[in-house]
C-alpha cells in the first residue's frame, strides 16, 4: 500500500486515541431519547454542549431546532460538516437494551449515529487545530425526515449568518455488511414529491348506493390505474417509484362518505420524467372522477420535498481516494444512484460543491444469517432504514464514521 496522503495520515494519527466507549455512551443515550422533526430540543442541546466544550462558537435554534458551531482557525477554506438529528414515528422492535424509551418514536434511520459521528469529528478537529487552517462549520440539521429542516435553516439565513461554505460534506448510515464506504460521483439520490389527492363524491346511506357517488370506489380505481404509470408511461431505462402511502375515507360501516383522500409519493431522477409522471397522475385522477360522475372536480396538490442529490464528481473522487487509503481499496465502491431522497443539498449555496457518501452498518452475524446467495439478495433481507428492526452495530461503525468525516474535512483543510 502506498504512503497515505496528508489527510489520511493525519486522520489515523488524530483518531488513534478515540474512546469508543465514550462514543457508544453518547450514541446509546441519543438512541434511547429519539425526537421527531422540529422537536429535537434535547438532541440539539446535547450536541451544542459538546461543541461549546470543544471551543466552537455555537448558535442554537437555527431553523427552529438546528445547531451551528463555528471554529475559525486562520486563513483557508470554509468546510461545512452536516449531520441530521430527527427520528421517525416508528415503534422500535429491536429488543436492544438501549432501545427507545419514547413510545412510537425510534431512530430508525440512524440519525443518532450521524449526530455521534458529527460530535466526535468536531472534537477531534478542534483538538488538532494546529494541524490545519481554515474555518470549520458543524451543522446539526433538524427535520430531514419531514423534508423541511434544511429549507428552514436556509430561510433563517444560515448562509448569511455564518461563514459561507466552500464545500459541504455529509454521510449516511446504510444497511450492508459493516466496513464499507460507498461513494457515487454525480447523481446519488433521487428527487421526492408528495402528492395529496382529494376525491369529492356524494355521500349517503350504505343501503342506497344508487343515490350517491361513491368516492371510495373511485379512489380505488385511481390507485389501480396509477400502477400503470411507471410500467406503461415511463421508459424502462428511467428510474421512477410512485407509491400510494395512505388511503383514507369514511367513518362508519353503513355510511358512504362524501370524500376520499390519497397520499402519494413520487421519486424521480430526471426533471422531464418528473413532469411526465405528475401529468399522468393529474390526468388519471381527473379521468376517473369524470367517469364516476363526481360533481365536484378532484383536488391534486403537489408538495415538492427533496431535490436530486448530485455529488460533485471531482470532490467525490478526492474524498473516496482518502477513504480508500484509510480503510483499504476494496471498502470503497460506487453504490449507484439510489431512489432514496435527502434535503442535504439545499444547504449548499448555488455553485458550491458537495459530497455525500454512505457507511454500511449491518452486524456481521445479521448479514451472514440473512437469506440470499448474492449481495443484492442479502441487502434486501437485512433490516434497513425506517425498519422497526434497524439496529446498526455501534462498536464497528462509531470510530470509522468519525474518521470518514475527519479525513474528508482534512482533505480540504490540511
Amino acid at each position: 500500500m502506498s504512503e497515505p496522503t496528508t489527510a489520511a495520515r493525519l486522520t489515523l494519527d488524530l483518531t488513534a486515541d478515540l474512546k469508543p466507549a465514550q462514543l457508544q455512551d453518547f450514541y446509546r443515550d441519543l438512541h434511547r431519547h429519539p425526537e421527531l422533526a422540529f422537536q429535537e430540543h434535547r438532541t440539539a442541546a446535547r450536541l451544542a454542549a459538546r461543541l461549546r466544550a470543544a471551543g466552537y462558537d455555537v448558535t442554537e435554534g437555527v431553523g427552529r431546532t438546528g445547531v451551528v458551531g463555528v471554529l475559525a482557525n486562520g486563513d483557508g477554506p470554509v468546510v461545512w460538516l452536516r449531520g441530521d438529528m430527527d427520528a421517525l414515528p416508528v415503534q422500535e422492535a429491536t429488543g436492544l437494551e438501549y432501545a427507545s424509551t419514547v413510545d412510537g418514536v425510534m431512530h430508525a434511520c440512524g440519525h443518532d449515529l450521524h449526530v455521534t459521528w458529527l460530535a466526535g469529528a468536531a472534537e477531534v478537529l478542534a483538538a488538532a487545530r494546529d494541524t490545519w487552517s481554515g474555518t470549520l462549520v458543524v451543522v446539526g440539521q433538524p427535520a430531514e425526515e419531514s423534508g423541511g429542516g434544511a429549507a428552514a435553516m436556509v430561510a433563517e439565513g444560515v448562509h448569511r449568518r455564518f461563514p459561507r461554505p466552500d464545500v459541504l460534506l455529509g454521510q449516511h448510515v446504510t444497511p450492508g455488511l459493516a466496513g464499507f464506504y460507498p461513494h457515487t460521483p454525480g447523481l446519488t439520490m433521487s428527487a421526492s414529491d408528495d402528492i395529496d389527492v382529494v376525491v369529492h363524491g356524494v355521500g349517503g346511506h350504505g343501503s342506497r348506493p344508487e343515490s350517491t357517488v361513491d368516492p371510495v370506489v373511485t379512489a380505488a380505481y385511481i390507485v389501480t390505474h396509477l400502477q400503470t404509470v411507471v410500467s406503461r408511461e415511463v421508459a424502462a431505462r428511467e428510474s421512477v417509484v410512485l407509491t400510494v402511502g395512505r388511503f383514507h375515507a369514511g367513518t362508519k360501516h353503513n355510511i358512504i362518505p362524501a370524500e376520499a383522500r390519497l397520499a402519494l409519493n413520487l421519486r424521480t431522477q430526471d426533471t422531464r420524467v418528473r413532469e411526465r409522471v405528475l401529468g399522468a397522475v393529474r390526468r388519471i385522477v381527473a379521468g376517473e372522477c369524470r367517469t364516476a360522475g363526481c360533481t365536484v372536480p378532484p383536488e391534486v396538490t403537489v408538495r415538492p420535498g427533496y431535490p436530486n442529490t448530485v455529488n460533485d464528481a471531482s470532490l467525490d473522487g478526492e474524498i473516496a481516494a482518502v477513504h480508500r487509503e484509510l480503510f483499504g481499496a476494496a471498502t470503497v465502491f460506487d453504490f449507484g444512484p439510489a431512489m432514496g431522497s435527502e434535503d442535504f443539498s439545499l444547504l449548499a449555496p448555488e455553485g458550491v460543491p458537495y459530497d455525500y457518501w454512505y457507511v454500511t452498518a449491518t452486524p456481521a452475524d445479521v448479514w451472514e444469517a440473512a437469506p440470499g446467495d448474492d449481495l443484492a439478495e442479502k441487502f434486501g433481507n437485512v433490516p434497513g432504514n425506517h425498519s422497526p428492526l434497524f439496529a446498526p452495530e455501534p462498536s464497528s461503525v462509531l470510530v470509522p464514521g468519525v474518521r470518514t468525516l475527519v479525513s474528508a474535512a482534512l482533505s480540504r483543510l490540511a
